[in-house]
């Protein structure tokens, strides 16, 4: 009797474009991801009233990967050197060194372990250069920070 070899299943290839905003750099601030898989499409949005523009790259990764239910292989897409450097040189080095003098290690750690199940690569790519989803995601991001200083001016 012959029994099938089962194969692993292979990863969903997963783009995610991601970009934050701070007016003030501390001040209000918001994010935006925008997670694609095949057709579809998940726009995940926020922010916070008193921030900076990188802890707001960075949440933005954060919040769309906690959007991921199973292991995936993504791509991200980010105007932002601090991300894609931060991703792809180096965080091994921070973790090595305990995270000490890093600046933002709560967002950095949470990301080491919303990363863990997934197969990452960063793109960077130059920002307001006519890249049809960066362009959308910072004008969400805007957006966003615009909404917190609003509410924060109310």
């Amino acid at each position: 009797m012959k029994t099938a070899i089962k194969t692993p299943m292979e990863r969903k290839q997963i783009k995610l474009f991601c970009d934050g905003s701070s007016l003030g750099n501390p001040g209000p601030g918001g994010y935006c991801g925008i997670l694609q898989y095949g057709e579809n499409e998940r726009i995940i949005r926020g922010g916070e009233k008193m921030t900076t523009n990188n802890r707001m790259e960075l949440k933005a990764v954060n919040e769309s990967l906690k959007c991921l239910k199973v292991p995936c292989e993504i791509a991200i897409y980010s105007d932002s050197k601090y991300v894609c450097d931060g991703i792809g040189v180096w965080l091994a080095g921070w973790v090595k060194k305990d995270f000490a003098k890093v600046k933002n290690p709560d967002l950095w750690q949470e990301y080491l372990a919303l990363s863990a199940p997934h197969q990452i690569q960063t793109h960077w790519i130059k920002g307001h250069s006519g890249h049809i989803q960066n362009e959308r995601c910072d004008k969400i991001a805007k957006e966003e920070a615009l909404q917190y200083k609003k509410e924060s001016n109310g």
